[in-house]
């Protein structure tokens, strides 16, 4: 094959159905918070392949809901169900242990379409539920005075069948927290998750979290925050509303350390982030003299010219 040819864009392969499946699917689960609707429509226009493109949102939705884990409104208005991976029963089925109920989720649509009590076999014994109860209620509290929009849950991911003391357990708690506001070009999303570890032989229990903070702002421009970080931390074992008071004060304590590390790197982005933009000589050879840049001043370079 000649140059001519290899370089002739007509020449090439065209992309395969499950090929352009796959970039669609890979847009849309990385779409920033509250955007992928619109991101799905760009994506519906460009494939032109119908096809391709209702495999890639039935695949991708449940990813990005999950991940995101969005807040829908129950049917019955009785609540809200968090969409995660702890809660979910099947493809399109999550459980919200707050209300005992199952709700039927439509991916695509991001709504609850049925609801349902959940079972026995979906809920733990009353003894773990004294535990999941209390730090849920404590839970609730912070979430409401620290996030103004704002949702947590906790759910029973290992031990619900434990009868009484004597047997370890351990639950997880989900806190989400969304601030869209596309009309000023900028949304943004709070996301933490907490293994808790109760650890009846040790009188202790054991917790790990993982924060994750996403923002985007695009007017006239694409600028992106995905951060995450973890953290771990540890408490005596005590009565459940003891213990959900302990939880919930050490949660707050390492959010709220997180978010002033957040903002302490936001003061230092002149001297460490957007100083290691440019080189670290110019042309001229020169370093650049941050510690007095008014000697750069425009104002008093046109001032002189003129003669003022």
């Amino acid at each position: 094959m000649s140059e001519e040819e290899e370089d002739d864009p007509q020449q090439q392969a065209e992309l395969t159905s499950k090929q352009k499946q796959d970039i669609a699917k890979w847009f849309l689960t990385n779409s920033p918070p509250g955007e992928i609707h619109y991101i799905a429509k760009d994506i519906r226009s460009i494939l032109s392949d119908e096809d391709a493109y209702n495999a890639a949102v039935s695949e991708a939705y449940p990813l990005y809901n999950k991940s995101h884990m969005i807040c829908l409104e129950l049917p019955n208005r009785t609540g809200d169900v968090l969409i995660t991976t702890f809660g979910e029963i099947d493809e399109i089925e999550y459980l919200d242990p707050r209300t005992c109920q199952v709700a039927t989720v439509n991916h695509v649509k991001q709504v609850c379409t049925n609801v349902r009590p959940a079972t026995d076999e979906e809920l733990p014994t009353s003894y773990i539920e004294e535990f999941r109860g209390a730090l849920d209620a404590e839970l609730v509290k912070y979430v409401a005075e620290t996030y103004p929009k704002g949702s947590c849950s906790v759910y029973c991911i290992s031990g619900k069948d434990v009868e009484g003391p004597g047997a370890n357990f351990e639950l997880a708690a989900a806190i989400s927290a969304t601030r869209h506001s596309p009309q000023n070009f900028c949304n943004g999303s709070w996301r933490s998750i907490w293994n808790i570890e109760f650890k009846d032989d040790l009188q202790v229990v054991e917790f790990r979290g993982k924060l994750q903070v996403d923002a985007h702002y695009f007017e006239e421009g694409n600028v992106q925050l995905d951060a995450d970080h973890e953290c771990k931390d540890n408490t005596i074992f005590q009565s459940p509303e003891d213990c959900a008071a302990s939880i919930t004060n050490m949660i707050c304590h390492h959010e709220n350390e997180y978010m002033a590390s957040l903002e302490a790197s936001y003061t230092n982005l002149p001297d460490t982030t957007f100083k290691d933009l440019r080189r670290k000589l110019p042309v001229t050879r020169t370093l650049f003299p941050w510690h007095n840049t008014l000697q750069f001043s425009l104002t008093r370079d046109i001032a002189k010219e003129l003669g003022i």
